[in-house]
C-alpha cells in the first residue's frame, strides 16, 4: 500500500490528464470502431478476394500513415493531435457508406479509417510518454488501460442495442468529445515541447535492447491473432464474441495491477509473467479444449495476461527505451506488430475448421515459452536507481510506522503505570472506617 501511495503522490495527474484522456479516448474508439467496421464488411458478403482487399487496404493505410506520421508529426505534435480526433470522427461517419456494395468505395472508406488511426497514434503515445516520468509511467499506463477496459465493456453493451448507423454516430461523438476535452486540457496545462533527436528506423532495429523486446512481442502478436479463428471455432462465434467482451473487465483490473508492479519491480518481470501465463493458457487449452471448463480457463488466463501486458508493452517499454529521444518511431515499431497481426486472423479464418485444435494450441504454447528466452536477456528499462530509491523509501516508511507503533505502545504503558501508581497512593491515603469514626468523635468532643 505504501508503494502505491508513493506512486500516486509522485504522479502529476494534472500534467498527465490530457495524455491519459486522449489515449483512453483513442484506444476505446479504435477497438470499437474496428469491431463495427469488421462486422459491416463481413456482412456485405463480398467475394473472398474483394473482402480481403478491403481489409488489406485498411491495414496498409494504418502501417503507411503511422510511419509517415512518426516522421513528420513530431515537429508540430500538439497541433497535429488537436486535429487527429476530428479526423477520426469524420472517418467514423464515412463508414455509413460501406453499404454501397462498390468495392472501390469500400476500399477508399477503409483507407480513410486506417489513415485516421495510423497517422496520429505514434504521436499520441509519444505525448503520453513525455507527460509521465519514467518512474511512474507504468502507473499512468495502467490507470489509462483500466479506464479503457471498463469503458469498452460499458460502451459495447450500449452499442448492442443500436443499429450500425447509430453506432457510427455514437462512436463519432465519442471521438469528438475526446478531441474537445484534450484541446481544453492541453491548452490549460500546456507544456513546452523538448527538442530531441529523432533516430532512423535503421538505427532502432540495430539496437540490441530494442530487438530483445521487439522479437518476443512480434511472436506474441502473431500467435495471439493466428489462434483467434481457431478459438472462435472451438467456442462458437457468439460465445467467443461474448468472452472477448467480458474479458475487458479483467483487463481493466489487471492493467492497473500490472502498471503498479511494473513501476515497483520493473517492466521485465511483468512481461515475462504475462508470456509464461499465456503459454500455460494454450498448454491447458491443448488438453482441455473440449471441456466445459475451457471457456472459463481461457477467459481468466487471457484476461490476466492482456491486463499485465497492455500497460507495459503498449504504453511503457517503448517510451522507456526512447527516453532521451523523439519517441514516435519507437512506438511505431512497437505498435505495428499488434495492429497488423490482426490481418492474420482474416487470412486464417477460412481454414480454421480444418486445423487440428490440440496441435495448434501446443505449437502456440511452445513458441510462447521460446519467446521468453530473449526477454531473459533484455535489459530492465526501469532505472535501477528508481527501484532502489522506492525500495529504500518503502523500508523507511515501514520503519517509521514501527517506531510510531512502539512510541504509542510505550506511551500507553506509561499512562497505565501512572494510573496504577495514583490508585495505589489513593488507597494508602484513604482512611479506614474505624479511623474515620475516631476522627469524627474527636472533632465532636474537642
Amino acid at each position: 500500500m505504501g508503494s502505491i501511495r508513493t506512486l500516486r503522490n509522485k504522479t502529476d495527474l494534472r500534467k498527465a490528464a490530457p495524455a491519459i484522456l486522449l489515449l483512453l479516448n483513442s484506444f476505446v474508439w479504435y477497438i470499437l470502431t474496428y469491431t463495427v467496421f469488421a462486422d459491416v464488411v463481413n456482412g456485405l458478403h463480398l467475394a473472398g478476394i474483394e473482402n480481403l482487399e478491403v481489409f488489406a487496404t485498411y491495414f496498409a493505410a494504418v502501417a503507411v500513415t503511422a510511419i509517415i506520421g512518426s516522421k513528420y508529426l513530431p515537429r508540430a505534435r500538439n497541433k497535429s493531435l488537436y486535429l487527429w480526433p476530428f479526423l477520426g470522427a469524420i472517418a467514423t461517419l464515412l463508414l455509413g457508406a460501406l453499404y454501397s456494395q462498390n468495392v472501390l468505395i469500400d476500399a477508399l472508406i477503409a483507407f480513410s479509417l486506417g489513415t485516421s488511426v495510423g497517422i496520429g497514434l505514434p504521436s499520441c503515445l509519444s505525448y503520453f510518454a513525455e507527460s509521465s516520468s519514467i518512474e511512474t509511467r507504468g502507473f499512468s499506463g495502467g490507470l489509462t488501460w483500466s479506464g479503457v477496459g471498463i469503458t469498452v465493456l460499458v460502451f459495447a453493451f450500449f452499442l448492442t442495442i443500436l443499429g450500425n448507423w447509430e453506432a457510427f454516430i455514437a462512436l463519432a461523438i465519442w471521438r469528438l468529445l475526446g478531441g474537445i476535452g484534450f484541446l481544453g486540457l492541453d491548452r490549460k496545462y500546456k507544456k513546452q515541447q523538448l527538442i530531441q533527436k529523432s533516430p532512423s528506423y535503421f538505427e532502432l532495429i540495430r539496437k540490441r535492447e530494442i530487438l530483445l523486446y521487439l522479437v518476443p512481442w512480434i511472436m506474441f502478436s502473431l500467435i495471439n491473432f493466428a489462434e483467434a479463428p481457431i478459438l472462435e471455432n472451438v467456442f462458437g462465434p457468439e460465445t467467443f464474441a461474448f468472452i472477448q467482451l467480458v474479458e475487458f473487465a479483467i483487463i481493466g483490473i489487471f492493467a492497473f495491477v500490472g502498471g503498479i508492479v511494473a513501476d515497483i519491480s520493473g517492466r521485465k518481470r511483468v512481461v515475462i509473467a504475462g508470456f509464461i501465463m499465456l503459454g500455460i493458457e494454450y498448454a491447458v487449452m491443448s488438453v482441455f479444449s473440449s471441456s466445459p471448463e475451457a471457456l472459463y480457463l481461457y477467459l481468466t488466463f487471457d484476461g490476466i495476461t492482456w491486463g499485465l501486458l497492455v500497460s507495459v508493452f503498449f504504453t511503457t517499454v517503448w517510451g522507456d527505451l526512447g527516453e532521451n529521444q523523439v519517441k514516435e518511431k519507437y512506438y511505431t515499431l512497437g505498435g505495428l506488430p499488434y495492429l497488423l497481426s490482426n490481418f492474420l486472423s482474416i487470412l486464417i479464418e477460412p481454414y480454421a475448421k480444418g486445423i487440428h485444435t490440440a496441435l495448434a494450441f501446443s505449437f502456440a504454447s511452445f513458441f510462447l515459452f521460446i519467446a521468453v528466452i530473449p526477454l531473459m536477456y533484455a535489459p530492465e528499462t526501469l532505472p535501477e536507481k528508481a527501484m532502489k530509491d522506492r525500495e529504500l523509501k518503502s523500508y523507511v516508511e515501514k520503519a517509521q510506522k514501527l517506531a510510531q507503533k512502539q512510541t504509542e505502545k510505550d506511551e500507553k504503558q506509561d499512562m497505565e503505570e501512572t494510573k496504577k501508581e495514583n490508585e495505589e497512593a489513593n488507597e494508602e491515603t484513604q482512611e479506614s472506617p474505624e479511623d474515620e469514626e475516631a476522627r469524627k468523635l474527636a472533632e465532636k468532643y474537642y
